[in-house]
């Protein structure tokens, strides 16, 4: 009878030692081993190597327990916080803060849990975007320095975290957006609009005088050009007169005659169109070229 409870006396022995004596750490937790309060030790902490993982079955004894903490990368989101950036204008910027557990014992002795860390890390975050956006105006924050505002916003975070030893890392701090609250937006939109009608007229206005005097400039240049060209014309023009003139001077002084003669029929031929009528007397040089057969 007793050799028959052996087995099962030494199965329900290793049970319990199963039970209380080992436990499973995850790759992705770090474990913080407590004896009555008391810490012992950690099993998997962070120690910047992310393939320097110690999970797997772990041994402890009876009266120790287990306190898990996340060994990734952890978010804390918050709500909207209201500022003033340089000018007062007021903005709702919606940021948050990426984090790491460095050092699980400090952790759990300042806050034990994320929510507690949420509900005493908010005032740090929101000091720091005051601080770091109350410098600079909407612009930057928006479009301008961003990356750089955020990183400066990261740093005064994580020195507050390492001053009062949180026991935490700040890894990223990330604006996901910055509005006008609701109440002003649309007067800020309208006199956005304003400001941009306002220059699009100047600029209206100032290409309208670049376009005037762009074509009073073509119009002076064109009239300059024509007289230009009219002047190379006429020169033109009298060098091919006096060219004329010493060809019929040279043609006159070789055959006089002959030059009369051919210049009658020139004008003959210029003078009697179709269905034209001259009356011309008997005695004139013309008809006297066409009477004489000599």
């Amino acid at each position: 009878m007793k050799k028959t409870f052996l087995p099962v006396i030494l199965f329900a022995f290793a049970a319990l030692i199963a039970i209380f004596c080992t436990y499973i750490v995850d790759e992705r937790e770090q474990a913080l081993i407590l004896q009555f309060g008391e810490y012992k030790r950690v099993v998997n902490q962070w120690d910047g190597n992310p393939k320097g993982s110690q999970a797997g079955i772990k041994f402890k004894s009876p009266f120790e327990n287990v306190e898990r903490l996340d060994r990734r990368n952890l978010d804390l989101d918050f709500d909207p916080v209201r500022i003033r950036d340089i000018d007062s204008n007021p903005l709702l910027v919606d940021a948050f803060v990426r984090y790491r557990i460095t050092d699980p014992l400090q952790f759990y002795k300042t806050f034990r849990t994320e929510d507690r860390l949420r509900d005493r890390y908010k005032p740090v975050v929101e000091s720091s975007l005051r601080d770091s956006l109350g410098k600079v105006d909407t612009q930057t924050i928006v479009a301008g320095r961003r990356a750089e505002l955020m990183q400066e916003i990261q740093d005064a975070a994580n020195k507050k975290a390492i001053d009062e030893n949180y026991g935490i890392e700040v890894i990223d701090v990330r604006i996901k957006r910055a509005d006008y609250p609701p109440e002003i937006e649309q007067s800020v939109f309208g006199r956005m609009e304003a400001d941009r009608k306002q220059v699009a007229a100047l600029l209206r206005e100032t290409g309208r005088e670049e376009a005037q005097k762009i074509e009073n400039n073509a119009e002076r240049r064109a009239r300059v050009i024509v007289a230009e060209a009219r002047q190379l014309a006429e020169t033109t023009k009298g060098e091919g007169d006096k060219k004329r003139n010493n060809v019929y001077a040279e043609a006159y002084n070789q055959d006089a005659d002959f030059f009369e003669f051919y210049r009658s029929m020139e004008a003959l031929k210029k003078g009697f169109g179709q269905k034209s009528t001259y009356v011309m007397g008997s005695d004139g040089d013309l008809l006297g070229y066409l009477e004489n057969d000599q």
